[in-house]
């Protein structure tokens, strides 16, 4: 996908989960399209990794603690006195079997992807209505169909994709867009944990290609492809956009 130079020059992205596999694709993408950027995340060592070549502000934070939401959006506020987008990319993978589930599993799962999801966008409407912004939430195919074994995970992501929609109805008279992207299975460092755990790595992964509809040219998704279509859902070309779950996935959800 190509961009224009300077896209986003005088605009602030505000990013969570900045050192991950999409959130640093995306500070990269937006910093070489003249964004400024606020980067957060609660691993100090990927996120400085991430920040540092670019120069920009970081805050490392728990995101599942409201105050921290109310600080990293206080501080980005202080140092930049705008906020133009807030992209939600912070996540975490929760799977097994839901008949031995715990507590401590739900709990980690649901206060990442979605409640931290939905405080920092409430805690980012007002500076967000004053730039007439936009939000774009990182949900998953497991946010449009439920995926078996990740009872957790879907619940959370269908609740980011749930939230999205509701929030661009109630802040479309603010004139803030608000989209999910909804991206199948993405080569990144959580994917590749995501097999090192099961007792077959390799069998997993071929597992997960299998439900692909392109059989033996069936691939995952790059960091770098979600970016650009992050990039996009933030340009004045996605104006019209808004309330949309954003399906990125090769067809995997297509026939349901």
């Amino acid at each position: 996908m190509i961009f224009a130079p300077g896209l986003f020059a005088g605009k602030t992205v505000l990013i969570t989960g900045a050192g991950g596999g999409v959130g640093a694709a995306t500070a990269r993408l937006l910093h070489s399209l003249g964004a400024t950027l606020a980067l957060t995340d609660n691993n100090a060592k990927s996120l400085y990794t991430t920040a540092t070549p670019l120069g920009c502000t970081s805050m490392l934070a728990d995101i599942t603690s409201v105050m921290a939401c109310e600080e990293i959006i206080a501080r980005t506020l202080q140092k930049h006195d705008r906020i133009d987008a807030l992209i939600n990319a912070a996540g975490v993978w929760t799977e097994g079997p839901t008949a031995t589930a715990t507590e401590a599993d739900w709990s980690r799962c649901i206060d990442t992807n979605l409640k931290a999801t939905f405080f920092m966008c409430a805690r980012a409407i007002p500076a967000l209505a004053g730039t007439r912004g936009t939000i774009v939430n990182l949900s998953s195919d497991a946010g449009i169909v439920g995926n078996a074994g990740a009872a957790i995970y879907s619940a959370s992501k269908g609740g980011v994709t749930l939230l999205t929609k509701s929030l661009a109805r109630e802040l479309a008279p603010l004139g803030i867009r608000v989209n999910a992207l909804c991206p199948s299975d993405i080569d990144t460092p959580m994917l590749a944990a995501q097999a090192k755990a099961s007792p077959d790595p390799q069998a997993y992964t071929d597992r997960l290609l299998s439900l692909y509809p392109q059989g033996d040219q069936a691939r995952f998704l790059s960091p770098d492809e979600v970016a650009a279509q992050i990039a996009f859902l933030l340009s004045p070309a996605a104006a019209g956009i808004t309330g949309s779950a954003v399906r990125m996935d090769f067809g995997l959800t297509a026939g349901y």
